[in-house]
């Protein structure tokens, strides 16, 4: 029989012979699933085990001897030879430095996390991690060899940012930390803390950001800088006010797109727009004046290029830095990725400079130690801008964050080989090795050719037919491995390496653009199968670097094929970004030619207004007059003191459909106008704050106001509402939080049940208050958004938002205060809703 027949076959006894019983599809497809679930079992114990020894259980063998058992799992080795060896050639640590360096890389990272400036509790949360938990967790601590068991980062503002000595496995499996397990979980996820590696939180402040700053984060995902910076913004500026400037967040990745809006959603910022392009590919939404004049529009546009004053250029990376908390890395890592991902990062910093303005600041960061990706990357932008940008140094800054400078000497290796300068390289491996990894990025062209110049009576060289070099490059006929120190100040780099502060390991550059980038023009590279290309290559003039897109050295990682086109008919470069198209004998056409070419279109050019990127909603202003007067009329807005008018947007061209309004910032709805402007060219995956949301209660339809207030945007909104509130004493507003909803006879306070009862039907606020009404609200007052039904009032929050809001006015009330439990009431769910 074939192999599987005897692995599946089964036997039965009939008439003293075997007989033969093949097992039915379901059978079959039963086990499968079984082995199916084994497997996840087996994998899901040993991602869980990383840092965990397996348990010796005592067995007996035939002498009577108790062995211990095989682990049925085998844990992730923290060991890498090719990376020891690797590390201790580059000099990263000294030599007496090393065994600690590597016994502390082999530890699980210490949990670390930030308090959010901007919440209204955050002074309450600092004073329960002081006051509570570094006392109670502090037995444990102990028990685990441990001096404290968290401590706020010392050079961290204001004690915003606090460092654990347990692990996040510790925090989450063992049951003495259970509390403070689930008080970070709470905080974290009402948005009142974010949990983020220690020297993640490092970048942003080297940025020195302002609330009037145009702010861009290339590679934003999973988003916890960019919640910091919004932090930051918001922060600075005026209490109860909008900050003048904004945050745009980019990521390639649609996916990790939705986990970077999923992070900085708790922040309730109008003052963000997330993107989803390439980060080398990035548009700058030029609009020339010819163009503006063509469509009609107004020359004095607030703005008329995307640029910014400050750009965080966090790339991809080999991430050995993240070692600890990536255990898995040890056996991935190989000195290959660093190469491979050197020529994207040097895009990516470059794009990164192109759209920074002239006096702005930009920070390049990975959480690699890799000097290919880390001072090699910084060397070659400094020597492509010349004296257009400077490497700024912050040594002064946060004095008490220990780094270590950049280094001025490195060494390349490759399949095995090692190389000190770019000479030394072979023909056939300089595709893989490029001039620009090496200290001195001085392209010595080819060892033979330079031989053969030196030959022909010292071409370019000096009379004994030596070739003349500086004194950090190596002599080009030398036989003899030289040692290259770039020239170039990589000293005011810094690196930070896990066993100085018990941290992972980053690499942090500020870079200051004094003046416009100088002009180059790239050559195109023939080896790359090309998923971009440089818009008119063939023109006589070089493009300036502001408006350069260049090509990269690696696969595609966006499945949309994008290039760049000619902006119109005077061949400007305008950054556009269109999706490619084919016709059926597979050549490409674009829209943007045909209209440019007034040979191929009549009329004037038309912008499209929607659908522009597949897979995304178009972004609309909201329009109709009729439902944001409803909205204005129903809550008592005044458009002077709040204006709703061009502040409104939604992701749906039918009104009648809308079901999400959202509101955005001065600064947001100006880089909305321009994008309108250019085509759309930004690829918007969110936008603004949500403000509004359509109710689908049955009897909200017929409310002179179907949109109720979102508690995103409460916040923003509470102080220009004058109408549908509601002042609740502490009882009442606590009942509310625990029972979720509260029939109007079942108020503490009778004339309560009798205010609400006055209320329009509909969505309205409820506003804790101590007694006096009205409430001046600021950014202390404590607000809900409440449904007023036809017998009860329901609240409109999570109930995560619930449960931490009752836990900080535990804080605040003596249990003498609290008042039992409501008469009867307490069923939350469908009485919220009185319909549902």
């Amino acid at each position: 029989l074939p192999k599987i027949f005897h692995t599946e076959r089964y036997f039965e006894s009939g008439g003293g012979n075997p007989t033969f019983v093949f097992p039915t599809k379901a059978t079959r497809m039963g086990r499968g699933r079984q082995r199916g679930r084994s497997q996840r079992k087996h994998f899901k114990e040993s991602r869980e085990n990383v840092w965990k020894r397996p348990k010796s259980d005592p067995t007996v063998d035939a002498s009577g001897n108790a062995v211990p058992e095989k682990p049925t799992w085998e844990p992730i080795l923290t060991d890498n030879p090719n990376f020891e060896e690797y590390y201790k050639e580059q000099g990263i640590v000294k030599a007496e430095e090393w065994d600690l360096f590597m016994e502390i890389l082999r530890k699980p990272l210490p949990a670390a996390f930030r308090v959010n400036s901007n919440s209204q509790f955050c002074d309450d949360i600092i004073s329960i991690l002081e006051n509570d938990f570094v006392k109670s967790l502090q037995a444990q601590a102990i028990e685990d060899g441990e001096l404290e068991a968290i401590k706020p980062l010392p050079w961290y503002p204001k004690n915003l940012a606090w460092h654990s000595n347990f692990s996040r496995k510790q925090i989450r499996k063992n049951q003495t930390l259970e509390r403070f397990h689930e008080f970070l979980k709470l905080e974290n996820e009402v948005g009142n803390m974010t949990r983020q590696e220690a020297v993640s939180m490092v970048p942003p402040l080297f940025l020195d950001v302002h609330p009037d700053h145009f702010v861009l984060d290339m590679c934003a995902a999973p988003g916890s800088k960019t919640f910091q910076l919004l932090e930051i913004i918001h922060g600075a500026s005026e209490p109860g006010t909008l900050p003048n400037g904004m945050v745009v967040a980019n990521d390639v990745d649609f996916q990790r797109s939705n986990l970077l809006i999923h992070q900085t959603k708790r922040m309730c910022t109008s003052n963000l727009i997330v993107t989803n392009h390439e980060g080398q590919q990035f548009p700058g939404c030029r609009l020339n004046k010819s163009r503006a004049s063509e469509k009609g529009l107004s020359e004095d546009m607030p703005i008329n290029q995307l640029s910014f004053d400050r750009v965080l250029c966090d790339v991809p990376c080999s991430g050995d830095g993240t070692l600890r908390k990536a255990p898995d890395i040890w056996r991935k890592w190989n000195s290959g990725m660093g190469n491979g991902l050197h020529s994207l990062q040097v895009i990516l910093a470059m794009r990164g400079l192109s759209l920074l303005k002239v006096g702005g600041k930009m920070i390049y960061s990975t959480c690699s130690m890799n000097p290919v990706e880390d001072e090699a990357v910084v060397a070659e932008i400094l020597r492509r801008c010349g004296d257009s940008v400077e490497l700024v140094d912050v040594s002064d800054k946060l004095p008490e964050l220990i780094r270590r400078p950049g280094l001025k000497t490195w060494k390349v290796r490759d399949k095995g080989g090692w190389f000190t300068s770019y000479k030394d390289v072979p023909q056939n491996r300089r595709g893989g090795v490029l001039v620009s990894m090496f200290p001195s990025g001085k392209n010595l062209k080819d060892a033979a050719e330079s031989t053969e110049k030196n030959e022909n009576g010292g071409v370019d060289g000096c009379e004994d037919g030596s070739k003349e070099t500086d004194n950090n490059v190596v002599d080009a006929i030398s036989d003899e491995p030289v040692v290259e120190i770039s020239d170039l100040p990589l000293e005011r780099c810094m690196r930070i390496v896990p066993h100085d502060q018990n941290t992972g390991a980053f690499f942090i550059a500020v870079l200051h653009k004094l003046s416009p980038l100088p002009e180059f023009q790239e050559k195109p590279n023939p080896r790359k199968h090309a998923s971009t290309k440089t818009a008119d290559s063939t023109e006589k003039s070089p493009a300036p670097a502001e408006e350069a897109v260049v090509t990269v050295d690696v696969e595609p990682v966006e499945s949309l094929v994008e290039k760049v086109t000619e902006a119109d008919s005077n061949n400007e470069k305008d950054d556009i970004l269109e999706p490619e198209k084919k016709n059926t004998e597979g050549e490409s056409i674009t829209e943007e030619k045909e209209e440019a070419n007034p040979s191929h279109a009549s009329g004037k050019r038309k912008v499209p207004m929607q659908g522009k990127w597949k897979g995304f909603d178009p972004v609309v202003f909201l329009k109709d007059e009729a439902l944001i007067n409803s909205i204005k009329e129903f809550y008592g807005i005044k458009d002077e003191s709040f204006p709703l008018h061009g502040h409104l947007v939604t992701r749906n061209t039918d009104t009648s459909s809308v079901k999400r309004i959202y509101y955005v910032s001065k600064s947001v709805k100006e880089v909305l106008q321009l994008n309108f402007a250019v085509g759309q060219q930004l690829k918007i995956a969110s936008v603004g704050l949500k403000m509004f949301e359509r109710q689908s209660a049955k009897e909200g339809s017929s409310k002179p106001c179907s949109f109720r207030i979102s508690s995103e945007g409460l916040p923003v909104i509470l102080p220009y509402i004058t109408k549908q509130i509601l002042y609740t004493p502490m009882a009442d507003f606590k009942h509310l939080l625990q029972y979720k909803s509260i029939k109007f006879p079942d108020f503490v306070n009778p004339q309560l049940g009798q205010k609400a009862i006055d209320l329009v039907l509909g969505c309205c606020v409820v506003i804790l208050t101590d007694g006096e009404e009205p409430v001046k609200v600021d950014a202390s007052t404590i607000a809900i958004s409440c449904w007023r039904g036809k017998n009860s009032l329901g609240v409109m929050v999570t109930s995560a938002d619930c449960q931490e809001l009752l836990e900080r006015l535990a804080e605040r009330t003596p249990k003498t205060e609290e008042a039992g439990p409501v008469n009867g009431t307490g069923s939350g769910g469908p009485e919220a809703m009185e319909t549902a």
